[in-house]
C-alpha cells in the first residue's frame, strides 16, 4: 500500500530551468543597459558556461560573470543585474499545470507528502513559498539537511524515517534518472520518472531539449503530473 507520495522539487513540481532561462535574460538585459558593452547571446552562453562550473544555485554567479566579462565587479551594475533577476524569477516562477489539484487529491487521500530536492534549504524553501506550496508537505528535506545530494540514500532515508513509513510503501517522484530514479529504486521506494520535466542543456545559453530517454528505469514514465492520482488508485500499487 502506498502510504507517501515524495516528489523532487525543481522540474518536477516546479518549471526550473524556464524560469532560470528568463530571469537570467532578465539580468543580461540589464547589465547590457547599465553599460556592460557584449551581445546578449554571448552574456548568456558564458553566464551558463560558468553555471556548469559553480552549480546551478551558486549566489555570486553574477560577480564571477562580471569578473570574466571586464576584469573586475562593478558594483552598480551588479545591482542592476541582481535585481532584475529577482523580479524575473518572481515573475517567472509557477508550478507545472495540475501541480496543486494533484497535492490536493493526494492529500484528501490521506496520502503523506515530501519533498526530497537537491536545492539549498533557503532556496527551496523560498520557493515553496513563493508559490504557496509549503503546508502541503508533511516532511521537506533539502541539501542542507544531510549535506548530501542524491543519489546518495541519505536525503531519501531521512525523509523516509521522518514521515514514518517504509521505502516500500513510498512512491518518488522525479525528473532526473541517475539521481532521482537511481536513488529512490536503491532503497526500494516504487518510481515515477517525470517525463514533461526531463530536460537536456544544449550547451548554449541554457537552453533546453525535453530528455526522453528509451527507458528511464522507473516504475512508471508520466506526461503529466496529475497521473499520480490515477497511480496510487491502482490496485497493484496499493497492494
Amino acid at each position: 500500500m502506498i502510504r507517501a507520495v515524495l516528489f523532487d522539487l525543481d522540474n518536477t513540481l516546479i518549471d526550473f530551468m524556464q524560469m532560470k532561462r528568463k530571469s537570467c535574460e532578465a539580468a543580461v538585459e540589464a547589465m547590457i543597459a547599465s553599460g556592460l558593452e557584449m551581445s546578449k547571446g554571448k552574456v548568456l552562453e558564458i553566464l551558463f558556461e560558468l553555471y556548469d562550473k559553480y552549480g546551478i544555485e551558486y549566489g555570486m554567479i553574477f560577480q564571477e560573470l562580471l569578473k570574466r566579462l571586464t576584469g573586475r565587479v562593478d558594483y552598480r551594475m551588479l545591482a542592476e543585474g541582481v535585481v532584475a533577476y529577482r523580479k524575473g524569477q518572481a515573475a517567472c516562477m509557477r508550478t507545472y499545470p495540475n501541480a496543486k489539484k494533484t497535492l490536493v487529491g493526494l492529500k484528501a487521500a490521506g496520502i503523506k507528502l515530501a519533498i526530497v530536492s537537491d536545492a539549498p534549504s533557503v532556496n527551496g524553501w523560498i520557493r515553496l513559498v513563493e508559490l504557496g506550496l509549503q503546508d502541503f508537505f508533511d516532511v521537506v528535506v533539502t541539501l542542507h539537511d544531510t549535506g548530501e545530494s542524491k543519489p546518495s540514500p541519505l536525503p531519501f532515508k531521512k525523509a523516509v524515517e521522518r514521515l514514518g513509513v517504509s521505502p516500500g510503501e513510498c512512491l518518488f517522484v522525479g525528473d532526473w534518472v541517475e539521481k532521482d530514479i537511481k536513488g529512490a529504486r536503491a532503497l526500494g521506494m516504487k518510481t515515477a520518472f517525470a517525463r514533461y520535466g526531463a530536460v537536456t542543456k544544449t550547451g548554449k545559453a541554457g537552453r533546453t531539449r525535453p530528455y526522453r530517454p528509451e527507458r528511464s528505469g522507473a516504475d512508471y514514465d508520466i506526461d503529466d503530473i496529475s497521473e499520480i492520482l490515477s497511480l496510487v488508485r491502482q490496485r497493484d500499487l496499493r497492494s
